[in-house]
C-alpha cells in the first residue's frame, strides 16, 4: 500500500557482466541467481531448479553454460552471463 502522491521503488535490474568464452564457466556468485522458496522447471531442461538468469529465467547454471557452448553466436547477445566483478583492492600497494 502506498500512500498518496508516493512510488513505489522498484529493485534496480540485476545487471549482468562478461559473456563466458564456449567452455568456460559462468561466474554466478550473486545470492540474486538462487530462488529460497520456488523451484521452477529449468528452460532448457524442464527439470525443476532454484537458479536464476540475470534476467530471472529459471535455468540450471550447467545448462546454461551448455547452451553457451551450443550457441556462440546467439550467446554474444547476453541470454546467460556472469556477474560484474567487483574491483579487487590490493594490500601490497604501499608508498
Amino acid at each position: 500500500m502506498t500512500r498518496k502522491g508516493r512510488t513505489t521503488k522498484e529493485k534496480p535490474p540485476f545487471e549482468p557482466g562478461l559473456i563466458p568464452a564456449p567452455g568456460a564457466l559462468l561466474e554466478w556468485r550473486d545470492s540474486q541467481h538462487f530462488d529460497r522458496w520456488q523451484d521452477r522447471p529449468c528452460v532448457l531442461c524442464d527439470k525443476p531448479t532454484p537458479m536464476r538468469s540475470h534476467s530471472g529465467e529459471p535455468v540450471h547454471k550447467a545448462c546454461a553454460e551448455d547452451w553457451i557452448a551450443a550457441n556462440p553466436a546467439e550467446a554474444r547477445l547476453g541470454r546467460f552471463a556472469s556477474d560484474i566483478q567487483a574491483k579487487r583492492q590490493h594490500d601490497d600497494d604501499h608508498a
